[in-house]
């Protein structure tokens, strides 16, 4: 006579039982749990720039309370001069991290060029659109030399732009002589950018215009030409866009002309901004561009980041340096300031880079 073992009936509002759960579905049930934390880091990961807006609304708040003339439209304007030269460096900046490289020179390469424009039409009598063009070749030749450095002899771009802003320096100073050109004493349209006008009460130069649209213009060929997604492979993982048929070399070659070119954009808006050219400006714009890309939410491991959290993070060390200026803190607690400031953002981006795709 055979026996047969019936399963106890389910209690009451219970319901049945089903077949026995295995280690692998309880794993995965255990990684699929979500924390707050995990999903604002994930929301974190996909939008980059929302952590930096969020850090220039309380900066803009705090300072505010701080000073009544923080907010005041001529300290405004003030800002946003600041920001225009170490905003259009800090565009030239995001190129080259973006593809997992850092540019040094990019400060030493617009005094340069800065140089080359204001000599050349004062002391050689050089038309002030051509002085620009010789601008522009001297900027294209310093991102073409880090570029060659770069692709073909393989070089770290640390490295590489570590040796080519001392280089860069040193030639400022043997063509300069160590001398400053006036303002003055050149044409109008080399200070043009440094012109006002007004909106809303505040006013705006033609330097932060143009930052601007250089903005825009880097925003749009990134998100919508086929370039701007090869910077994001290459950046991302460069052995893998070697296998998708991308050309790894080619691309970080055209990313480092990119870039000069921009420092000579950032040249002549560093003149109309300072009424001059002098070879020993720039000291601390290497440092601030790329903290502005840093706090910015772009990955100092290339392929994440966005222009516009560049922007913001210009923004911030902008209101950072003048919100503590007008606290009456010496210039070096806001040079430590800004120090705090890149560990706080790469410890964020660290962080962020550990979400689970």
């Amino acid at each position: 006579m055979s026996q047969h073992t019936t399963e106890p009936a389910p209690a009451p509002g219970q319901p049945a039982s089903g077949p026995p759960t295995s280690a692998l579905d309880l794993a995965e049930e255990f990684l699929d749990r979500s924390t707050p934390l995990s999903r604002i880091r994930n929301v974190l990961h996909r939008y980059p720039a929302i952590s930096p807006a969020i850090v220039l609304v309380i900066a803009v708040i705090v300072f505010g309370l701080l000073n009544d003339r923080f907010l005041n439209p001529a300290n405004l304007s003030l800002i946003t001069q600041q920001v225009a030269v170490v905003g259009t460096l800090a565009v030239a900046q995001t190129l080259v991290i973006l593809t997992a490289g850092i540019d040094l020179s990019v400060g030493a390469a617009m005094v340069l060029s800065s140089m080359v424009i204001a000599q050349t039409s004062v002391n050689q009598g050089v038309p002030a659109v051509l002085a620009l063009l010789l601008g522009l070749i001297v900027g294209l030749a310093a991102g073409a030399l880090n570029g060659v450095l770069v692709t073909r002899l393989k070089l770290p771009p640390f490295i590489v732009t570590l040796g080519t802003l001392s280089i860069f320096v040193a030639l400022t100073l043997l063509y300069s002589g160590g001398a400053t050109v006036r303002g003055g004493e050149m044409p109008e349209l080399l200070t043009w950018t440094g012109s006002t006008f007004d909106i809303g009460g505040v006013n705006f130069t033609v330097g932060v215009l143009l930052m601007l649209l250089l903005y825009v213009a880097i925003a749009l060929i990134l998100s919508k030409t086929a370039w701007g997604r090869h910077v994001y492979a290459v950046g991302d993982d460069p052995e893998a866009a070697r296998l998708a048929g991308i050309s790894v070399n080619r691309v970080l070659m055209s990313v480092y002309l990119t870039a000069g070119a921009i420092l000579a954009l950032a040249a002549w808006i560093q003149i109309g901004r300072t009424n001059a050219a002098s070879p020993n400006a720039g000291a601390e714009l290497n440092l601030d561009s790329i903290t502005a890309v840093v706090i910015g939410g772009t990955s100092l491991f290339g392929g994440r980041g966005t222009v516009w959290g560049t922007l913001l993070g210009a923004l911030i060390v902008g209101v950072f340096r003048n919100g503590l200026s007008l606290a009456g803190l010496d210039v070096l607690w806001q040079t430590f300031a800004v120090g705090v400031l890149i560990i706080v953002a790469v410890s964020v981006d660290q962080w962020i880079r550990k979400v689970r795709k």
